[in-house]
């Protein structure tokens, strides 16, 4: 990761930067995470902020950075992981993922560490006992988990009981977390119903836009002949462009950057920025409207359909709901084609919620 020249021009793809070297900035947000990490008490670290803002970057860089913050590296095994790319489906997968990455950390002698992780199946019980032996051996394991809202996206799978788990290892200073969000952890555990105790823990870190100094150090990034990127008039419209925001501040630094190396004049630089910003909200935008109509489609309506039976003589959940709804929908078409009439359907409506 650390070998090799940096590339002629600095300013990646917007996107997690992986190369430590084109990190700038974010040392309070470091060791904040750093302190709570190797104190007595280990506490659980939740980093929210809106899209684009580097908490990914800030995440994966702590993790290739880790050792450099604490007096004794030996106490810890530090993973990275990114649940939107992790099979992570299942309870058991994420203990699976989780476990496999902590292998691969470890030294091959480590056979104390190594042979808990290993049972088959690795189930919640397994991995608690798990960790707890790695406590005997005063080894924390510290997750860095990306996106950990895709968990919470599945309720069903991960349960309160999974949530206590975790925060049963966490009481105990077995393990450590520390999380990426866009919205706070007990916020998705409100909208979900989650009710454990997991998400009343630890520190929540909201990450905001870059410092001034942070700002202008990023337009300062060097090339690979060691001179910076970008020339100080250059430097002064992309903090004009793209001001603190980390996101909006590469984007312009790269337009530029590609402007003078393709003959084309500050203009040509400043469309290409406000294009790619535009493009960059409305793939965004796009993106949500499909999985909100998605959504509505396949899980809200058929549960506003369910409802029906509140005016029935029942009283179910949302899952039932569903279920009932799809019946209403399959039974309408059935109306419309002339199989059955309206008295049928509430006649069968009324037997399925027990009516």
């Amino acid at each position: 990761m650390n070998s090799g020249a940096v590339s002629a021009n600095p300013f990646v793809a917007p996107g997690m930067i992986k190369d430590p070297r084109l990190f700038v900035g974010r040392k309070e947000e470091l060791n904040a995470i750093a302190s709570r990490m190797s104190g007595v008490q280990p506490t659980s670290v939740n980093i929210v902020g809106e899209k684009h803002i580097g908490k990914s970057s800030l995440l994966y860089h702590f993790f290739l950075t880790w050792e450099q913050r604490v007096t004794d590296p030996n106490r810890y095994v530090v993973i990275y992981l990114s649940l939107r790319d992790a099979n992570c489906e299942t309870e058991m997968g994420f203990y699976e993922v989780v476990a496999e990455a902590l292998l691969n950390r470890l030294a091959l002698w480590k056979l104390q560490l190594r042979n808990p992780l290993q049972v088959q199946p690795l189930n919640r019980q397994a991995f608690s006992d798990a960790i707890k032996k790695w406590k005997k051996q005063d080894v924390l394991p510290v997750l860095c988990l990306d996106d950990f809202q895709i968990l919470l996206e599945r309720p069903q799978e991960f349960d309160n009981n999974f949530y206590n788990s975790l925060r049963s290892l966490m009481d105990d200073s077995a393990l450590m977390l520390a999380i990426t969000s866009r919205k706070k952890l007990g916020t998705y555990a409100a909208e979900k119903g989650l009710t454990s105790p997991f998400f009343n823990v630890g520190q929540t870190l909201v990450l905001r836009e870059l410092t001034t100094d942070e700002a202008i150090q990023l337009t300062r990034l060097p090339d690979n002949t060691g001179a910076s990127a970008l020339s100080v008039n250059e430097q002064n419209y992309a903090q004009q462009w793209g001001k603190r925001h980390p996101y909006k501040l590469q984007l312009a630094c790269r337009c530029l950057w590609e402007a003078r190396h393709q003959g084309k004049d500050i203009q040509w630089a400043k469309e290409q920025f406000l294009q790619d910003i535009n493009q960059s909200q409305s793939s965004s935008n796009h993106r949500w409207l499909k999985w909100q109509w998605l959504r509505w489609i396949v899980w809200d309506f058929p549960i506003r359909l369910g409802k029906v039976a509140k005016f029935i003589g029942g009283n179910v959940d949302d899952v039932t709901n569903w279920i009932i709804g799809f019946v209403i929908l399959i039974l309408l078409i059935f109306v419309v084609v002339g199989l059955v009439n309206w008295e049928q359907v509430k006649d069968l409506l009324q037997k399925a919620v027990g009516g």
